[in-house]
């Protein structure tokens, strides 16, 4: 990871300041991405409606932007509440046909769309960097995660167990069952533009639901491209169009669908503050909800930890995305007899990563994705300070740009702003004693997404594992907190929202359960040998 560092000091020149940049008068550098009109884009009013039959949207016309340099990307015609029924309206016409389908038939649709994707890795992953700002690895490794969500979906689709549990009773038998719950809505963040959508489509699609999506309204154009995507496959294999469809627009369009309900499951990924509205209001209506909201991730690097592997991942975990995962690393719980030598390391590993064009092979720090979050940025500069804070590396910012400067924090872990998250490139470095110490302060966050240990202890492992240890979602050893494989289900818990995507049991979110007794003999006895008559 650290090699880069010549290569960094020469990016740096190719972070343009917003005022010579020319995006002020509104030009549009769209002709410069030949990668767009491969994805189905154009410069000027790109529908971001899809209702299974027809593009379009009959709300506000708004302007997607290059968080690295400020210039104007493209148009999007944004749609509206009405819109938004009109859609749910066609996947309510669409629903019983595809729970009908049989599953494997399903998992061969979104097997084609996981090899689209994989077709389309380079070009999407590229409007993911132009549209979000993170690095081009991360832009084109997002989309893989939707290739392998896809591949997870397939053989799921072969394998929805049930249950066959012996009765009490002669000549009968006990079923569990698993049917499409048969719509849902999925509300996503800009941080990941294409993988949560993906997740989320990937496992409900196998699983029989049909569904409507509203990406977030700064990264329309991402939504655009991985919808296209989506539709072309069901229509070329003959399905409803209306099986997925898209409504991005304001917060209107996301109220609506909290409160719809026609549909029984609402993934939201967001903020803890929004998602707590969207949890009552679904819970209100006695829907079901799949949170992924805040982290306040910790690290603990204990003094048997090898240094050469928790450094690279601590750098990772801490600036990756320029601070911008719900995994990234906000804390650091560092063991006092090795405190001196690996902070002084890892300021060292700071100084040598330098912000650069994300687009650019070998930039590892990309753009903040807008103004506000350079302006959280700052905030949190100040508030740390003034509750005796010291920065320790990092602290400035790009004049007129998106770019922060990763920042480290050496704070008493009792300071309030320690239990924010605000999803900028700051983490706190905090000094402790012992491991279990440690366990406290990383639970003593209301967040509960991720948690890493380094450590060479198999016990220090195992007690961070167990019923004492980290409360997290995500609990790693030796690895970082952020960055997770599809395998098993990734959310967290506490003020995360308890929800769980991708691997594991997570497909159960997405299906209702039923528990069936059948007789198949010519008597009537009772459970628990009731006589009745």
């Amino acid at each position: 990871m650290l090699s880069f560092a010549a290569r960094q000091g020469a990016n740096r020149s190719a972070v343009r300041s917003f005022s010579s940049s020319g995006a002020s008068s509104q030009s549009y550098s769209f002709s410069k991405y030949p990668f767009l009109k491969e994805l189905g884009i154009q410069e000027q009013d790109n529908p971001a409606v899809f209702d299974g039959e027809e593009w379009g949207g009959s709300g506000e016309t708004v302007t997607s932007y290059d968080p690295s340099t400020g210039e104007a990307i493209a148009t999007v015609r944004t749609g509206t509440v009405d819109d938004y029924n009109r859609c749910v309206e066609r996947m309510m016409a669409a629903k019983k046909e595809w729970m009908s389908t049989p599953a494997p038939k399903r998992g061969d649709v979104v097997r084609q769309m996981g090899n689209r994707f994989r077709e389309k890795l380079e070009p999407l992953g590229k409007l993911v960097t132009l549209e979000m700002g993170k690095i081009k690895a991360e832009g084109i490794g997002e989309v893989q995660e939707v290739v392998d969500t896809c591949e997870l979906a397939v053989g799921l689709s072969r394998q929805i167990p049930g249950q066959l549990v012996p009765s009490e009773r002669p000549d009968h038998a006990l079923l569990e069952t698993w049917n499409p719950l048969g719509a849902m809505g999925m509300i996503t963040a800009f941080n990941f533009p294409n993988a949560v959508a993906g997740w989320n489509a990937s496992i409900s699609l196998v699983c029989g639901n049909t569904q409507i999506w509203k990406g977030a309204p700064s990264t329309n154009l991402v939504s655009i491209a991985t919808q296209k995507i989506m539709a072309d496959v069901l229509v070329e294999n003959g399905y409803d169009g209306g099986i997925a469809t898209l409504c991005c627009g304001g917060a209107d369009v996301g109220k609506a669908m909290a409160s719809d309900g026609r549909l029984p499951l609402i993934s939201f990924t967001g903020s803890t503050a929004i998602g707590r509205d969207v949890a009552t209001t679904v819970a209100g209506r006695f829907g079901r909800s799949i949170l992924e909201l805040g982290g306040n991730n910790a690290v603990t690097v204990m003094d048997d930890a090898d240094l050469n592997v928790a450094l690279p991942s601590v750098v990772f975990a801490a600036m990756g995305t320029a601070g911008q995962r719900c995994t990234t690393a906000r804390r650091l719980l560092i063991h006092e007899s090795i405190y001196d030598e690996f902070v002084e390391k890892l300021c060292n590993a700071y100084r040598q990563i330098q912000p650069g064009s994300p687009l650019e092979d070998g930039t590892l720090l990309g753009p903040l994705h807008n103004q506000a979050a350079v302006n959280i940025f700052k905030d949190g500069l100040q508030v740390a300070q003034a509750q005796g804070g010291k920065i320790l590396v990092g602290g400035s910012v790009v004049e007129n740009s998106n770019y922060a400067m990763p920042t480290l924090i050496e704070i008493d872990h009792s300071a309030p702003c320690v239990m924010e998250e605000r999803f900028v490139p700051i983490t706190y470095v905090v000094k402790v004693g012992s491991l279990e110490e440690a366990i406290e302060l990383n639970n003593s966050v209301p967040q509960g997404l991720s948690s890493a240990l380094f450590t060479s202890s198999m016990r220090s492992t195992f007690q961070f594992l167990g019923p004492n240890g980290s409360d997290c979602g995500i609990s790693n050893v030796g690895t970082s907190c952020s960055g997770a494989e599809i395998g098993l289900g990734f959310g967290g818990n506490k003020e995360t929202g308890w929800g769980r995507e991708s691997g594991s049991d997570s497909w159960k979110q997405y299906m209702r359960r039923g528990s069936c007794t059948v007789n198949y003999g010519t008597s009537v006895p009772l459970a628990q040998g009731l006589k009745f008559g």
